[in-house]
């Protein structure tokens, strides 16, 4: 089979209905992001909502991570990613509160295959992440997308620990440089992910962004 970069997603893309105010937003993020600007283009723009923000932005992640854990996947098996790792120190075990109470030890590509599910199911729930326009978020939206993007910082996390080479390979480094660096910026901004959940990366995000200080 001819070799090239591989366009499957892990998942299915999670697609904003167009014509909502949503997929404006949406549309306005990509705009800012080509500017090359990525402090200036996480910040809330004028007059908009928070939630709606955070909400846009998580799906928009849920894809990127989606789209380069994607490209991996042939490397992520049970074989060499017996356990959920990043890097020797850290190990994730997966739990979601409803159907797994008790943290499980798994393998990486059943984590991932857990986590992402798990995300797609919060992200698809109109409870949670209402589409239509004058439905309002529940009131504990900031902190179910703390969640979810705690646990996507996971997959970056271990595709950087177990599989940079392979990503190397693929030419894909510029592409998770780039999705990363953003993904920080932006739950930097709004404070969305504690410090200590990002140690495993902390070196490289200090390197990314020390740049633009």
């Amino acid at each position: 089979i001819g070799g090239g970069r591989s366009n499957k997603t892990f998942k299915p893309k999670k697609n904003i209905p167009e014509g909502t105010h949503q997929y404006d937003l949406m549309k306005h993020a990509a705009v800012t992001l080509g500017s090359g600007n990525l402090r200036q283009a996480v910040m809330l723009p004028e007059g908009e909502d928070l939630n709606e923000w955070v909400a846009v932005n998580t799906v928009d992640f849920f894809n990127q991570i989606n789209m380069l854990y994607g490209t991996i996947t042939e490397f992520c098996i049970e074989e060499t990613c017996p356990v959920m790792s990043a890097g020797p120190k850290y190990e994730y075990h997966w739990a979601d509160g409803q159907t797994v109470k008790k943290p499980i030890k798994c393998s990486a590509p059943k984590y991932i295959d857990y986590l992402m599910s798990w995300v797609q199911d919060q992200l698809d729930d109109e409870n949670l992440f209402p589409s239509k326009i004058g439905v309002p978020f529940p009131k504990n939206f900031l902190s179910i997308a703390k969640t979810i993007l705690k646990r996507l910082f996971r997959v970056y996390a271990h595709i950087y620990h177990q599989h940079f080479k392979e990503v190397v390979q693929l030419s894909e480094e510029a592409h998770l440089n780039t999705s990363f660096k953003h993904f920080i910026y932006f739950v930097q901004e709004f404070n969305l992910i504690e410090r200590r959940e990002l140690a495993p990366l902390q070196e490289l995000i200090d390197k990314l962004t020390s740049k633009d200080r």
